[in-house]
């Protein structure tokens, strides 16, 4: 069995495609119409075609459930940073935060209301401690992540 993409719900095909090219930098692969295949696996599916090929109740779909998100890494993290705040329509779940680990993340909605985390590529993160003077050694430590990866990023 293989895995082929995660599929999510939205309102307006056109907004939501907008906003995952755009901000996200997502590729389309495949754009049939109702269902839009991205080359990272996020498939986005019209509301009223999921609706009409599974049965389900547009009504019984929800906005803003808060147990999935879409998950993404940025290597230019702050350039993203420095798109994001430029819109004003973005709404945020949680604004940037730096975890112990040291890795800086945002998270967000996309227009449809499904929660989109952004967080800073721990190849960034580990460059970024070794920049600021830290040996590999106390940088795998900081960031939890073993030593090989550490020096694979020197």
């Amino acid at each position: 069995m293989e895995f082929c993409a995660a599929l999510i719900v939205v309102d307006d095909m056109e907004i939501s495609k907008a906003f995952y090219q755009t901000l996200l930098g997502q590729k389309i692969k495949f754009d049939f119409g109702e269902n839009v295949l991205f080359e990272s696996g996020i498939s986005l599916q019209l509301k009223s075609h999921f609706a009409q090929t599974t049965g389900i109740s547009e009504k019984s779909m929800l906005h803003s459930s808060h147990n999935f998100e879409l998950y993404f890494e940025e290597s230019d993290f702050e350039g993203f940073i420095g798109r994001l705040s430029g819109l004003s329509n973005i709404r945020y779940v949680q604004p940037l935060v730096e975890h112990s680990w040291g890795q800086r993340v945002t998270r967000f909605y996309d227009p449809d209301r499904h929660i989109i985390e952004v967080g800073e590529s721990m190849k960034s993160v580990v460059k970024r401690f070794l920049d600021r003077g830290m040996t590999p050694e106390e940088t795998a430590e900081k960031t939890q992540h073993p030593i090989e990866f550490v020096k694979s990023c020197i």
